[in-house]
């Protein structure tokens, strides 16, 4: 009975190990750096960076977020990026074939089919949000925002959320966008779409920052944002750092451990994890460039605004500016961009396992996610006008998907991702696929990964539960 059992592990094995490599590789390192890039980089580094920035005192924050991204986000991302090369499969079947290879229990598995699943979740809503950037493309250019004040442009966007088809028309068309570019696959389609997505996004990037730099006050904004006023930081604002730290870098939700099974084997983890991350960080400090000078150029705008910052503050400042108008549409056109490339990577992991394991054909296996995420999503449509009244365990629904997502399921695939690595696989195969790195990097990155990353992940799970439910 044992030896029929054994058997049939070992076919089962053979199966999963007959797809590795099935959907082909980036055709280069720095391709998969893009495509990285392109899934970190989102509306956590333009939209969300900025506001908490200015929550939590500026620069202070900045150096404690930046601690953060090396003790947290790249030690756990190397470790995400090694498990996707080796499996070389969806984040779920990777996980299924690594676990089988080394003998582990089949519990394991629940790392692939959490973050496969939080994506799909965390792509519903971000679509809702997407909507809104590609909305305010169209009102920046038609002059809408001409000279508007605060009261007007709070007006305008709390109008949008009240209507309930348009959200759906724009959530629909962004969802219609990040299909086009998955169904064509690594090569012809991830690919080629971050190879023109990501300059662009950078480009259009250092455009704003020039007219920051031209039209704001810059002086103000560089200080706001890199003079480290530590009595502004509390300790509430450190938790913060830390969630920001390892949200941004899209860890925990597949796209990593996805992108990183198509990654060439010549391919060094340790310096591309690291190129990812300063471009992701170098993405947020720009961003933040950019917005602070304009912000303080409107002195009735508060860069302290928290959420509304983007879509109330900003339409403000640009409306009454020189050529703001312009570069205001500019501005939500990078937004969309931005996450246009991270949506992409939310989808991507789950058509990568219905590919692998349903027989999808990768056409068939987009629409019927993005479907599933557009029903989904409509319910974060609604909790803004129709359902606004309506509560799930004290959340509306948009509040609810986000608080499950990003409080409980990313930081608890990361930890779970940090401690498979840290201390359950074998030393030898994690060294066999980082043998690049010196011994004495890679004794240091194990030794970050098994006791600080996890420790930090777990506090700011629990004291995230806490303050919410307390």
């Amino acid at each position: 009975m044992a030896e029929n059992n054994q058997v049939g592990t070992a076919a089962k094995s053979d199966q999963l190990g007959a797809k590795r490599g099935m959907h082909g590789v980036w055709a280069s390192r720095w391709t998969f750096v893009m495509a990285a890039t392109g899934s970190a980089v989102g509306l956590g580094n333009i939209w969300k960076f900025p506001y908490i920035v200015g929550e939590n005192g500026g620069g202070a924050f900045v150096l404690v977020y930046l601690l953060c991204i090396l003790l947290v986000g790249i030690p756990v991302m190397v470790a995400e990026v090694m498990l996707g090369r080796r499996g070389r499969q969806s984040p779920i079947n990777t996980m299924r074939y690594l676990t089988e290879e080394a003998g582990l229990h089949g519990a394991w598995n629940a790392i692939g089919w959490l973050g496969v699943t939080a994506g799909i979740m965390i792509l519903s809503y971000y679509a809702v949000i997407a909507g809104w950037a590609l909305h305010y493309i169209g009102q920046m250019a038609s002059g809408a925002f001409q000279g508007a004040n605060a009261e007007q442009a709070g007006a305008a966007f709390g109008s949008l959320l009240a209507d309930r088809d348009t959200l759906i028309f724009w959530q629909s068309i962004f969802l219609l966008l990040t299909m086009s570019v998955v169904i064509g696959g690594v090569t012809k389609g991830l690919g080629v779409a971050v190879r023109i997505l990501m300059p662009m996004l950078f480009v259009l990037l250092l455009v704003l920052l020039v007219f920051g730099y031209q039209h704001g006050d810059f002086a103000r904004g560089f200080s706001f944002l890199f003079s480290f006023n530590y009595q502004a930081l509390t300790w509430e604002g450190v938790l913060e750092a830390l969630g920001h730290a390892f949200f941004t870098l899209s860890l925990g939700m597949g796209a990593i451990m996805a992108y990183g099974a198509y990654m060439p084997e010549h391919a060094r983890i340790g310096r591309t994890v690291l190129a990812v991350g300063f471009l992701d960080t170098l993405v947020a400090l720009i961003a933040g460039l950019a917005i602070f000078p304009i912000v303080f150029a409107n002195p009735t705008i508060e860069p302290s605004v928290g959420p509304g910052l983007m879509f109330v503050s900003l339409p403000v400042a640009f409306g009454n500016m020189t050529g703001g108008l312009l570069f205001g549409s500019f501005f939500f056109l990078l937004v969309t961009l931005a996450a246009w490339s991270s949506a992409i990577s939310l989808i991507e992991p789950a058509v990568a396992y219905l590919v692998e394991s349903r027989g999808f054909h990768r056409i068939t296996a987009n629409l019927s996610l993005g479907f599933v995420a557009w029903v989904v999503g409509l319910g974060s449509v609604l909790s803004f006008n129709e359902w606004a009244d309506a509560r799930v365990v004290g959340f509306s629904f948009f509040e609810f998907m986000d608080f499950l997502t990003a409080s409980v399921m990313l930081p608890l695939t990361g930890l779970f991702i940090a401690i498979f690595v840290g201390w359950i696989m074998k030393p030898d195969t994690v060294r066999e696929e980082l043998s690049d790195e010196s011994s004495r990097v890679f004794l240091f990155w194990r030794w970050v990964l098994r006791f600080i990353s996890p420790l930090l992940v777990l506090v700011v799970f629990v004291l995230g539960l806490y303050k919410t439910f307390s």
